[in-house]
């Protein structure tokens, strides 16, 4: 059930709506691209991305971000993380501001955790294996700003 839950919350991709400062919201094409993925949940256990050819045209290319680092694991130093269009401190677990969209980040050298934008370029990888147990975007960074 955690796992089911975790996956919803990090890979549905739902707008969020309320009880958020709009001025903080990322909104770019890139992040219009990365939110035109659906979602097909086969059973409780099984989720799959189901990619347009919006997105398809930019999959194993270079691909660029900006946006809030959201930790998954603990620690200063984040070689592994999901990249989001709202800075974590905007609640977005809650339940009351629904989820936004988020892209898992994998980066060669450990970064330091900020609350600020960073801007991320790496190659665009989409993942055609259940959502619940592999993220369905990744950025396999090359640079960050």
């Amino acid at each position: 059930m955690k796992k089911i839950l975790l996956a919803l919350l990090l890979f549905t991709g739902l707008a969020v709506k309320a009880q958020h400062n709009p001025d903080d919201q990322i909104i770019s094409d890139n992040w219009d691209v990365v939110g035109s993925v659906d979602f097909k949940i086969v059973k409780d256990t099984e989720m799959y991305a189901i990619y347009n050819n919006n997105i398809k045209k930019f999959a194993n290319k270079s691909f660029e971000l900006e946006g809030y680092i959201v930790p998954i694991k603990d620690g200063m130093k984040q070689t592994k993380f999901m990249l989001s269009t709202l800075p974590i401190n905007q609640c977005f677990y809650c339940g009351k501001n629904g989820v936004p969209i988020m892209v898992l980040v994998e980066m060669a050298e450990p970064i330091k955790f900020t609350y600020q934008t960073v801007k991320v370029k790496g190659t665009l990888k989409l993942n055609v294996g259940n959502a619940m147990d592999n993220p369905p975007i990744a950025l396999v960074a090359s640079s960050m700003n």
